[in-house]
């Protein structure tokens, strides 16, 4: 694959639980360790803004507004100070919700770190997936 060319990965799992339950645990902040400790391993808000320690260093994140539709959108900012937008969203789906997560593969990304990072985000769905269902 042309390394050059982005598109998006949308990476899913079928949570058993209602769409809301899911999305008021994926809503908060401080929950993000508990199922992403791959983006980060603590966070904490500072002067209004969210803070977290990472694999890559201190990162900034910032969350969509809590929303009726279940959208989970968040930015990552690097130590750099590169900006990553993630698209996310919880939908109802029976008696339970699907969670889906778009990975934007970046230009110049090898296949290699771009599956690399798709496993990654579904081992963090699968996380949370096993943390909602369990309460």
């Amino acid at each position: 694959m042309d390394t050059e060319i982005p598109h998006s990965r949308h990476i899913s799992t079928h949570i058993a639980r209602p769409a809301q339950v899911v999305y008021d645990f994926a809503a908060e902040p401080t929950n993000l360790p508990r199922w992403a400790p791959g983006l980060c391993d603590s966070i904490a808000q500072r002067d209004g803004r969210w803070v977290a320690e990472s694999p890559m260093g201190r990162i900034e994140l910032t969350f969509a507004e809590r929303n009726a539709f279940g959208v989970l959108d968040h930015d990552v900012t690097l130590p750099t100070g590169e900006t990553f937008h993630n698209p996310m969203r919880v939908t109802p789906d029976g008696d339970g919700s699907e969670l889906v997560f778009s990975l934007r593969r970046r230009p110049g990304v090898s296949d290699e770190d771009f599956e690399r990072d798709a496993a990654a985000v579904l081992a963090d769905l699968l996380a949370l997936k096993r943390i909602v269902e369990s309460a």
